[in-house]
């Protein structure tokens, strides 16, 4: 019998990105405290009146990629009480990833030590593929021709599911000069195979500390905000490299069985109590 759209039970997928976690709580340029940012990250999280599924991390969990770095970031997601699955950005060391999270067997399903952090994971109705682009010691990404045949295989295991997958770097750009210049390379090379598979609900993202959305492969791409500082958003081609202490924010990603799947932008912290439209008579409160 087919479900109805209210019997049928959704998922919640939380996007967060861009941590730059630092050890001991250091300030990132001498001013942002990424470490508390997180913390709030996660304080609003628990506070949904829904709380997620999973969550995932696409890149950038710390700053300078050191064990202390990770194992202080990995004291501060022990807050959280659901599944975390984690990817490395352009900030991150993958071997030193692996040592201080050597119990997230998924991190070692492609290889171990300093090989790419590739993997495909079941998560309720929905496949989730981290494909890790990043270049050792390098602030843009690089898609790897070699890599693909591994990601065509992980989309073919199970084409009917839907599928978010999800890499650091944007493969698109995104007018913001400074980070287009360490932005991914070869992404039409990615874009070919993402249009072969259209069980591809959306391209998760990070780098960018912002909500930008595009069409990509006919599906849709997207980076989310970060829960700390956010770039500055300058158009100009020769902007300056600058960061601005904007809201903070995460993604919501609600899968549906009947309606699909829908984006949220959540806002970090506590906005005050919610309030109702209408009075205990039904009436719009004028």
């Amino acid at each position: 019998m087919m479900q109805t759209a209210s019997q049928a039970t959704p998922y919640l997928v939380a996007h967060i990105t861009d941590l730059h976690i630092k050890a001991g709580g250091k300030l990132s340029y001498r001013r942002v405290d990424t470490a508390d940012a997180l913390r709030q990250c996660i304080d609003t999280l628990l506070a949904l009146p829904q709380r997620p599924d999973i969550a995932v991390v696409t890149g950038d969990l710390v700053d300078f990629g050191s064990e202390d770095e990770y194992r202080f970031l990995r004291g501060i997601l022990e807050a959280l009480p659901i599944p975390v699955r984690l990817m490395p950005g352009n900030h991150d060391s993958r071997d030193a990833l692996r040592r201080v999270f050597a119990d997230h067997a998924y991190l070692f399903a492609a290889g171990d030590g300093d090989s790419p952090v590739h993997y495909r994971i079941d998560a309720g109705p929905l496949t989730l593929i981290a494909f890790d682009c990043t270049v050792p010691r390098h602030s843009g990404g690089r898609v790897d021709p070699d890599a693909l045949p591994w990601l065509e295989a992980a989309l073919a295991v199970a084409p009917e599911r839907p599928t978010l997958l999800m890499l650091h770097h944007p493969p698109f750009h995104t007018g913001i000069g400074h980070m287009d210049q360490q932005g991914l390379e070869n992404a039409a090379l990615l874009e070919a195979v993402v249009r072969r598979h259209p069980q591809i609900e959306r391209v998760l993202c990070g780098h960018l500390h912002r909500h930008i959305t595009r069409r990509f492969g006919g599906t849709i791409a997207m980076t989310a905000p970060g829960p700390a500082h956010q770039v500055a958003l300058d158009l100009d081609p020769q902007a300056a490299s600058r960061f601005r202490m904007e809201p903070p924010g995460f993604l919501l990603h609600w899968w549906h069985p009947v309606h699909g799947l829908v984006t949220h932008a959540a806002p970090i912290g506590d906005h005050g109590p919610v309030y109702p439209f209408f009075d205990e008579g039904g009436r719009l409160i004028d």
